[in-house]
């Protein structure tokens, strides 16, 4: 039995049916006897709807203002699979980054997380119950809401991982794990079964886009086991640690590129 930490982006959960579909990937972890937290994105194209909302209204709105509106979108997602959860028969409770609670700093719009109260998710974790936290978001001292940039919901799972101290964090995307190079432009393409957190910031500064930057060195740090999952085929998906690849391994992991400096 382990305590894993799952997290499903956008196009995981950009439509009912997409959800139904994490919702029974979740409860066949459950079943197998494993601990799940579930961090969620807002639905797919969510976000940007948002903020072109808000644009249209004020091209330069306050930093607080604008965390409070981009906020909902995930607020949406948690509240939609805790449906689902609990209507297919699994017991569920949803929180916010401010419900958590999730600490962070005071920059509006790329917050930095402080510290995390893991007090609640222990206890319906204990009453076997799947919990559901919605990424991206958390608040400050003065109970701000607070959002951490884009791709902040990777930082969300990695952060509560390490303060679960879980035994795997996963990032289920549409794609099946780290590649050599973007299958998109290069067929060819060789999916890594493993990776470690120094080759995949490097990838990342290449121009891989698999994951976020921070949520990388967040798991580095803190050394929480990542793996990189597609939420729409199985497969062991790529995992990425601390330990060094043995000898028999290649040098040279992967090759990333900008697709349109590739054309």
């Amino acid at each position: 039995m382990a305590l894993i930490v799952q997290k499903y982006g956008g196009t995981s959960v950009g439509s009912v049916e997409r959800i139904q579909e994490v919702a029974k990937k979740v409860i066949q972890y459950r079943k197998d006897g494993h601990d799940i937290v579930v961090v969620v994105s807002a639905m797919s194209g969510e976000t940007n709807r948002l903020l072109a909302l808000a644009k249209e209204i004020n091209p330069d709105p306050r930093g607080r203002e604008l965390d409070v509106l981009l906020s909902t979108g995930e607020q949406v997602t948690i509240a939609l699979l805790s449906m689902t959860l609990e209507q297919m028969g699994m017991p569920a409770q949803s929180y916010t980054g401010s419900q958590v609670k999730i600490l962070t700093d005071d920059a509006h719009n790329k917050a930095r997380i402080m510290q995390i109260d893991d007090e609640k998710m222990r206890q319906d974790l204990s009453d076997g119950k799947v919990v559901v936290v919605a990424g991206f978001q958390g608040c400050d001292e003065q109970g701000n809401i607070t959002t951490l940039g884009r791709g902040g919901s990777d930082t969300t799972a990695v952060a509560l991982a390490a303060a679960l101290k879980a035994d795997e964090c996963q990032i289920y995307t549409d794609v099946d794990g780290v590649y050599t190079t973007d299958p998109r432009v290069v067929p060819e393409a060789r999916r890594l079964d493993h990776i470690t957190f120094e080759e995949m910031l490097e990838m990342a500064s290449l121009g891989a886009k698999v994951l976020q930057i921070r949520s990388v060195e967040f798991a580095g740090k803190y050394n929480v086991p990542l793996r990189v999952l597609s939420s729409f085929t199985e497969g062991g998906g790529t995992l990425i640690t601390s330990e060094e690849p043995s000898m028999e391994q290649a040098l040279i992991s992967g090759i990333a590129f900008n697709r349109d400096e590739a054309k």
